[in-house]
């Protein structure tokens, strides 16, 4: 049972899983409701969370509640404590909304929030990161999370991101990282869909980031700011809210 769980998870092709989710979800999150873990999104607490992964997944790290993985909960966590972002009205674009943060931005009466994407059904407007139908300088803060990794021309779409992005404004651009690889590496030879999964972290992913990345952000223009936030929680926090050590968040300025 275990593994045919792990089956649904990773090979469901994501929409489909968003409109499932909202039906399994409440019985998941009160299957493993317990008090040794802690979704910082909605405050419930859990037994043990869920897992997730292409090929090997990764073990108690889904939230049975939001959905929430690793890097959710630590963005999370960093806009609640060291911005004013709940507080504060903004003029935001949400690429590929995430379905845990999806409902509570979309509820936030301070900002005015769109989304968008190609595929997703939670998009306002449909539409290619590489040609954004958005006039210059017209957002305060841009969400592009998990994104970039599946644009086979990154450097338009960055081109494109810092066109919209207002002057003084934020773009937080996460993506699957290896820290310790110095140069990021694709191969667009490599065709066969086990092999990429292997090699790339997802089938459909088109490149493996280094540490090069920031660097090439800088290049298109914006002020990079590398924050390893985990360093600044305690190890407890890093174990109870599930947060993987050393990820960083890539936090951009025009």
């Amino acid at each position: 049972m275990k593994k045919v769980f792990k089956y649904f998870l990773n090979t469901i092709p994501r929409p489909v899983l968003i409109r499932l989710s909202y039906l399994v979800r409440p019985l998941l999150a009160f299957a493993l409701q317990g008090d040794r873990y802690e979704d910082p999104i909605d405050g419930r607490t859990f037994k043990r969370f869920l897992p997730y992964g292409y090929g090997t997944p990764r073990e108690n790290v889904l939230s049975p509640s939001t959905l929430s993985l690793e890097r959710h909960r630590l963005l999370w966590l960093w806009l609640k404590r060291e911005t004013d972002f709940f507080s504060t009205p903004r003029k935001v674009l949400h690429f590929a909304p995430e379905q845990a943060f999806y409902s509570r931005f979309r509820e936030s009466h301070h900002l005015n929030y769109t989304t968008t994407d190609l595929n997703s059904p939670l998009a306002d407007v449909k539409a290619d990161i590489c040609n954004l139908p958005f006039g210059e300088n017209s957002y305060d803060l841009i969400f592009c999370n998990h994104v970039l990794e599946h644009i086979p021309d990154d450097t338009r779409a960055m081109q494109e991101l810092y066109r919209v992005l207002k002057s003084g404004g934020m773009a937080i651009l996460q993506i699957p990282q290896e820290l310790d690889r110095a140069i990021t590496f694709e191969d667009d030879t490599i065709i066969d869909r086990d092999e990429r999964a292997k090699i790339f972290g997802q089938y459909d992913h088109v490149r493996v980031y280094g540490r090069d990345y920031f660097d090439k952000l800088r290049s298109i223009g914006f002020k990079v700011e590398e924050i390893d936030y985990t360093k600044q929680l305690s190890c407890h926090e890093v174990d109870r809210y599930r947060l993987a050590p050393g990820e960083i968040l890539p936090i951009c300025y025009k």
